[in-house]
């Protein structure tokens, strides 16, 4: 299949999945404690995809500047996170008080955007650089988009938003999401500046959010989902290579 159908296609799966995770938080009939497990998986499986497969390829194809635009990736999540929306974290949002101005939960939802953007650029780059690489981001970026819709919902209703807003905002994510992929397909040939820009995105999704939520839970069988997830990434890479 070509790769940019291919990347579309993928696209609209993970934007669903942005949709059901605020469906969760709106509906309030799934049992939400399982989602601690896809934020542990998530975040092994997207650092190893991130290290050991996006910053080669990026390296391969743009050089020594590859690391800058990885830098550069990370630092605008880093900026739209934590300069426009100071504190917020992906699970259940239950601090009324931190989102009680309608302004605050909307720069939530707007750092959040640009995340989910980036989501859909590293898919659509992945598929343009190979199949393999595209599938890996694929399936790193799908285990974490359903805690991502369930936040933004939370964080709208703590907000005193209502449950149509709530789940819009994960419609908008899902949106942004396919944005990013159909924006990489028409500047296909800007994967070189994509793919790393991506990278820095995923590598502070995975250490800077996904890894602190999974060290706020005692014991280790939440470190163990980590390691199972980074697992996985060498696993399928080995059976990649068999074929």
């Amino acid at each position: 299949m070509n790769a940019i159908l291919t990347s579309v296609l993928l696209g609209l799966t993970a934007a669903a999945a942005n949709v059901f995770g605020g469906a969760i938080i709106v509906q309030r009939n799934w049992e939400r404690r399982y989602l601690r497990y896809f934020v542990a998986l998530g975040a092994g499986f997207m650092l190893a995809t991130s290290l050991v497969e996006m910053v080669p390829e990026s390296l391969a194809l743009r050089g020594r500047s590859a690391a800058f635009l990885i830098l550069l990736g990370y630092l605008i999540i880093h900026f739209f996170e934590h300069t426009l929306t100071p504190h917020f974290h992906f699970g259940e949002e239950t601090h009324a008080d931190e989102f009680l101005h309608a302004r605050k939960s909307y720069s939530v939802l707007l750092g959040l955007m640009i995340h989910t953007f980036f989501d859909g650029i590293a898919i659509a780059s992945g598929f343009l650089v190979t199949e393999w690489l595209g599938w890996l981001i694929f399936f790193a970026i799908f285990l974490h988009k359903i805690p991502e819709g369930f936040t933004v919902s939370s964080v709208m209703l703590a907000s005193g938003r209502s449950r149509g807003i709530a789940w819009g905002a994960s419609i908008l994510l899902g949106a942004s999401t396919l944005a990013g992929v159909l924006i990489m397909a028409v500047f296909r040939h800007s994967v070189a500046a994509g793919l790393p820009l991506a990278a820095g995105v995923t590598i502070y999704v995975a250490a800077s959010d996904l890894i602190p939520e999974v060290n706020h839970e005692p014991g280790v069988r939440m470190a163990l989902v980590v390691f199972i997830g980074v697992g996985l990434v060498f696993l399928l890479d080995a059976l990649f290579h068999l074929h």
